[in-house]
């Protein structure tokens, strides 16, 4: 269980959302935190790709070898 202190006008515009949408409040809070995580770890992930890349740890292939190294 968490607790969260909102202001009266966050709290009216997270619940008048929610409701808008269908959602009970902890559904959207929930949601919502959840997607905020996977969005830093796809930026995460992304970084370290363009890092490697920059470094030449990455190799890429074209569609022709993909296909044609069966």
């Amino acid at each position: 269980m968490l607790s969260l202190r909102l202001s009266s006008e966050d709290e009216r515009l997270i619940r008048n959302y929610a409701k808008y949408h269908q959602m009970t409040v902890s559904e959207f809070l929930r949601m919502a935190a959840l997607e905020r995580i996977e969005s830093e770890y796809d930026l995460e992930a992304l970084r370290e790709y363009e890092e490697r890349k920059a470094t030449g740890k990455v190799r890429l292939f074209d569609h022709d070898e993909v296909w044609n190294d069966k």
